[in-house]
């Protein structure tokens, strides 16, 4: 398998795709004016404390608070309020466990809620786990970690880890050997994937840069105010080449000077053995279309995903959640029901996987398979759902399909979806995909008419609408324009305006010019 990673910046934006054989896997817009913000650290101040919900809400200057939820306050937060002088006293809440009937697995304790005591205008030290989602704020922790190239550091924690993705039992017991012998007291380290048979030094140097940037923090933590930015994150692309670029990607190709040379220093730095996998690319056509992402981008805006076989899926995004309709196409008139519903079904269990993976779609997803008899293909969709999801870095949880060919799955949601990224709503439908038909909104023409001629003597109008309706007005024998004249006894003109979006009107008064359409409820 070869695996590439194509990046293209513009003066706007920077997209990042990442390609197993020539199909995107994997797909992130990078926009100066939406910046990556999780992992940015925040010197912040209690803003309210809602008990009944267990959160608390954080100023960190946004224009929504930070939403901090008391399960997201770790061991580890009493050392760092220390550092800033302060404390978070912790109680247990009886009342709370015996009305609830049990005990709070996030704190660890039998018999009891654990509390935290927080105070409204108290400074906190805390990180963003999650950036906004439409009119929500950021989601926050107190647990502070600090990532780099092959490790990340946890303040005041004695944990060493792992990545679980590293199998091999010797070269995981290497590696916990070695964070053990260079780690400092007072600190915790997880192994990342991507330290996988790199040497001591390596992981020490990196270890060290970490360490150094803590103590900035630390320093800024003690002599600024809140809200503050104590540290902030890599930006997409940078954070994409820290977490991503392994051993098992060929090349990175950038068409862009000026980042090419970033990255490049940046690889240089951290790891040197792996500089000449980064190649600048120049092109007439543009990256993007050599390497045919172009059209596989554009599938990724549509709410119909064809499947190779005829079949294809249907996305739809609601309020609450993400259904998915599997649809069979042509094989739906093959005689072999079952196994070309299961083909269809198993083909349409990749694609979900890859379209979740490519649009970012976090959240509840309920997906509606087609109908399957047999309990053992029920069995071989589930598990190939689990197969295909082990590729995902998100954290996924599915529940196997039910007797309606429905798969419930959750998966973990950081930030906006590509299509939140990418799309605004449409201000002629509002996102409904539906416009008022021309015919009822001569109806809503004529209502109003009706109505302002109880409400006002005036008599003499103009109808401004789209030049769509403004045709369905005239058409007829006997024109609605006419009807609406004799029937109200006014003198209406119609006047087409292309600024007027279809599914709407205006009425103004000729006398005056001034406009009416408000008057009328």
């Amino acid at each position: 398998m070869v695996k590439e990673i194509i990046i293209n910046s513009t003066s706007t934006q920077t997209r990042v795709a990442i390609t197993e054989d020539g199909n995107l896997v994997d797909f992130f817009v990078d926009y100066p004016e939406n910046r990556r913000m999780v992992g940015d650290i925040y010197l912040g101040r209690v803003a309210r404390v809602l008990p009944g919900i267990r959160a608390a809400f954080i100023d960190i200057g946004m224009k929504h608070d930070a939403f901090l939820h008391f399960s997201d306050i770790g061991d580890r937060t009493h050392q760092l309020q220390e550092m800033l002088g302060e404390d978070i006293p912790v109680v247990v809440d009886e009342e709370q466990s015996n009305r609830n009937g049990k005990t709070d697995q996030s704190s660890g304790r039998n018999g009891g809620y654990t509390v935290p005591k927080l105070r409204k205008g108290q400074e906190i030290i805390i990180q963003i786990t999650k950036e906004p989602v439409n009119n929500k704020g950021v989601r926050v922790t107190s647990s502070v970690s600090l990532p780099g190239r092959f490790c990340v550091l946890l303040p005041y924690d004695n944990k060493i880890g792992v990545s679980k993705k590293i199998t091999d039992f010797k070269e995981r017991r290497r590696l916990r050997y070695i964070a053990r012998s260079i780690l400092p007291e007072n600190y915790g380290l997880i192994i990342r994937t991507v330290a996988k048979h790199q040497s001591e030094q390596a992981l020490k140097d990196d270890l060290q840069a970490l360490i150094k940037n803590w103590h900035d923090i630390e320093e800024a933590a003690k002599s600024e105010n809140p809200p503050f930015l104590l540290h902030q994150d890599l930006n997409t692309t940078s954070s994409v080449i820290r977490d991503l670029f392994n051993s098992e990607v060929s090349k990175i190709f950038i068409d862009s000077k000026k980042l090419h040379r970033e990255i490049k220093n940046y690889v240089n730095l951290v790891q040197p053995a792996v500089a000449d996998k980064i190649e600048q690319y120049k092109s007439n056509a543009g990256i993007f279309d050599d390497f045919n992402i172009e059209q596989q981008i554009s599938s990724l805006m549509g709410r119909k995903v064809p499947l190779p076989n005829g079949g294809y899926l249907v996305i739809e995004h609601t309020e609450a959640m993400v259904v998915i309709d599997v649809n069979s196409g042509r094989y739906a008139k093959s005689k072999e029901q079952e196994l070309n519903s299961l083909k269809t079904d198993l083909e349409a269990a990749r694609e979900i996987v890859r379209q979740m993976r490519l649009r970012d779609i976090g959240g509840i997803i309920v997906v509606d398979f087609i109908d399957l008899e047999e309990e053992k293909n029920r069995k071989k969709i589930f598990d190939e759902l689990r197969k295909e999801f082990r590729k995902d870095r998100a954290k996924v949880s599915i529940l196997p399909m039910s007797d309606f060919g429905l798969v419930q799955i959750t998966r973990q949601r950081i930030r906006q979806n590509i299509m939140q990224t990418m799309k605004d709503v449409c201000p002629v439908c509002m996102g409904t995909g539906l416009v008022t038909k021309e015919s009822h909104l001569i109806y809503d023409i004529e209502m109003w008419l009706k109505k302002f001629k109880k409400q006002s003597k005036e008599r003499s109008l103009i109808i401004k609408c789209h030049p769509s309706v403004a045709a369905k007005m005239r058409e007829g024998k006997v024109k609605s324009l006419i009807k609406f004249q004799l029937k109200y006894f006014m003198r209406l003109k119609l006047a087409e305006d292309d600024k007027i979006l279809p599914g709407r009107f205006k009425f103004f008064s000729a006398k005056t010019g001034e406009e009416l359409t408000k008057l009328v409820d």
